[in-house]
């Protein structure tokens, strides 16, 4: 079953001596955005660890497959729905439609659904040369932007390994590297009961969603990222599918501050921050959490 409540959700990860999202478009720079030089991770970054961390949780298991995976064909992907449902195409190059008969044709985006998490999770467009229908996902996730502006250091690194046997003579060959000293990270996302029915996002794939987000960065260590954590957490439940309080009024009671109120140095901890919840004259229907 589906759930049946909607949800939002305020969580806070942070980053030290690392690179968080890099940005090809500008020498894979942390992303910044250019008049505030808070930093920013988009939410594909996001998408792809959570995608990561149930690829490794649940390997093996039906219905936890990754659609959106490493060295995936999508192609391919699509046309195992048609093979499974036993679908042939009407004519040459017909996997390009869907099936004439509707129903056959939300089987084929059913079929995705149930065996894709990330598929019934976040939903995706499936409409190549292999037909498979468009899926809205119930969970949506923001860019995070950092709560105070950070300053990318750009450090320079020897290899005393060369690369080629042309540069033999060389002593070792100079490298660069971009990383943050410190930034604390602040992300919004969204869970629709309502979508969640037409995909089969499920009370089990909630559970799952948020154990990701607290554990993720866990398996996702590299020299090029540094350390990265999760944080905080913060749920919001509304007793109404279709919810019961506007979800920018639920984030806006949530405040990430300098503890001490001294912002003349720059952050360089978590323990640098308070995050606190305004829990008064709470909207009636909405039950707030601290998973994290």
């Amino acid at each position: 079953m589906s759930i049946q409540h909607r949800y939002e959700f305020v969580y806070f990860f942070d980053v030290m001596n690392g690179n968080p999202n890099g940005d090809p478009d500008a020498g894979n720079l942390p992303r910044l955005d250019p008049e505030t030089n808070l930093g920013l991770v988009t939410d594909v970054c996001l998408k792809r660890k959570i995608r990561n961390y149930v690829a490794l949780e649940k390997a093996g298991e039906p219905g936890h497959d990754i659609y959106m995976q490493e060295r995936s064909v999508l192609n391919q992907q699509h046309e195992k729905a048609w093979k499974a449902k036993d679908i042939p195409p009407d004519a040459k190059d017909a996997y390009k439609k869907l099936p004439k008969d509707e129903a056959r044709a939300r089987e084929l985006t059913a079929w995705m659904c149930s065996n894709f998490f990330d598929v019934r999770t976040f939903g995706a467009v499936m409409t190549t040369e292999v037909n498979a229908g468009q899926v809205r996902g119930p969970v949506q996730i923001g860019f995070a932007q950092s709560i105070e502006p950070v300053v990318p250091l750009e450090v320079s690194i020897t290899r005393v390994a060369v690369t080629n046997e042309r540069d033999l003579e060389k002593e070792r060959t100079m490298g660069r590297k971009h990383i943050l000293p410190y930034g604390l990270y602040r992300a919004h996302g969204f869970i629709s009961a309502k979508l969640a029915e037409r995909t089969g996002f499920s009370q089990d794939d909630l559970g799952l969603f948020w154990k990701a987000l607290c554990n993720m960065f866990e398996h996702d260590r590299s020299a090029a990222r540094g350390e990265m954590a999760a944080r905080k957490l913060f749920v919001f439940e509304h007793e109404h599918a279709m919810g019961n309080a506007p979800a920018h009024q639920l984030f806006d009671r949530i405040k990430a501050v300098r503890a001490n109120g001294n912002t003349d140095m720059p952050a360089r901890s978590f323990h640098d921050y308070r995050v606190t919840v305004d829990t008064d004259s709470f909207p009636s229907g909405v039950t707030p959490r601290e998973l994290l």
